[in-house]
């Protein structure tokens, strides 16, 4: 086996969640599993409906109700990019906690009618992030068009020009392009300076175009796609020197919103056991061939696990640890709760154990 049976490790940080409206049902099945994947700390997106999270109040209002689900975890904050954010917004949420602003492209993915069609609108909005040092989020896709050519495979390509273009004009504003899906995208942020970062989920290290175009759990956006692409991002975990950390862009959605009839809602679940499919994902890597053995250290697991996106962040460094095992775990086969049922990743099949030290 290329990996060790047991790993001791800092407390993770999941730069990319969606837990849903709270209090809610949702909600209050899927936040008590932070902790169980070994996660002490979360980036929360604000895409609630019917609602998204837009002024510091709603924010600040959220992030209770979640404390109430779970009081352990670090909740770190999002407002979604609105025409009601103002720079005296982001100046208050500066001053409130708040770690970053999230621009969806308008019909880009779930609850996304409210989002952004041009930035030019949202100018003085972004200097005052550069000047606050808040950070803006990004769903890197441009929305599908059958008349421009775009789909779901070249949505992120078609939209790094926009990225470069952001860099260009606010030099100084950190980014994050969230869950980068093409080596396109790795090359892109690798590219430009430390203040423009990226996350990468637990299930675009597995996933592929196939896997997803054959089963509604896999599907989400931005897609998996060719295993060109996936290596790109395997290699991007193992050498990122705080280019690339985790954000598993963690998706729950009721059964009835993946089989039911009409549009698949887009997301895969991946929140109880997040770090151990990152671990199966790179020893699957070893076997095809994808990375080396040698590459998957303890110092490279602690750097894209917990220390990257702390840093980025500006969060303090896990003072808990916890130690991951080969084996001790299975995956549940549904979780459910109080009139809603959710199928996480790779349902049923064996995993990483957690252990809180």
């Amino acid at each position: 086996m290329a990996l060790k049976d047991s790993y001791t490790l800092p407390a993770a940080a999941d730069m990319h969640v969606h837990l849903r409206n709270a209090p809610g049902a949702i909600a209050s099945l899927v936040t008590p599993t932070i902790r169980s994947a070994g996660v002490d700390t979360v980036f929360v997106m604000p895409n609630l409906a019917p609602r998204p999270v837009v002024s510091v109040a709603e924010a600040l209002e959220y992030k209770k109700a979640l404390q109430q689900l779970d009081g352990q975890v670090n909740y770190l904050m999002s407002l979604y990019l609105h025409e009601s954010v103002t720079p005296d917004v982001i100046r208050e949420a500066k001053k409130a906690g708040i770690a970053g602003v999230k621009a969806y492209p308008r019909g880009a993915t779930t609850n996304s009618q409210w989002g952004v069609v041009s930035f030019e609108p949202f100018h003085e909005v972004l200097q005052a992030m550069e000047e606050e040092g808040v950070v803006l989020n990004l769903h890197g896709e441009v929305p599908s068009s059958s008349a421009d050519g775009v789909t779901v495979m070249n949505a992120e390509e078609r939209f790094l020009p926009v990225l470069q273009g952001l860099v260009a004009k606010y030099p100084r504003l950190k980014i994050v392009l969230e869950h980068c899906t093409s080596a396109d995208a790795v090359k892109a942020v690798t590219a430009l300076g430390e203040n423009v970062v990226a996350t990468i989920t637990a299930h675009h290290l597995s996933l592929l175009v196939d896997d997803w175009s054959a089963n509604v759990h896999h599907y989400c956006k931005p897609s998996a796609k060719s295993p060109e692409d996936r290596r790109a991002l395997l290699n991007a975990v193992v050498t990122s020197n705080g280019k690339f950390f985790l954000g598993t862009d963690s998706a729950p959605h009721d059964i009835t919103s993946k089989k039911g009839k009409g549009n698949t809602a887009a997301g895969v679940f991946t929140q109880p056991h997040a770090l151990g499919y990152v671990l199966t994902a790179l020893e699957e890597a070893i076997a095809r061939g994808d990375i080396a053995d040698s590459s998957v250290t303890e110092d490279v697991l602690k750097g894209f696990f917990s220390e990257y996106g702390r840093q980025f962040y500006g969060v303090p460094l896990a003072t808990k640890q916890i130690r991951l095992t080969r084996g001790g775990a299975r995956v549940e086969e549904s979780l459910k709760g109080e009139g809603v049922e959710v199928v996480p990743f790779r349902a049923g099949e064996e995993t990483w154990g957690v252990e809180w030290l």
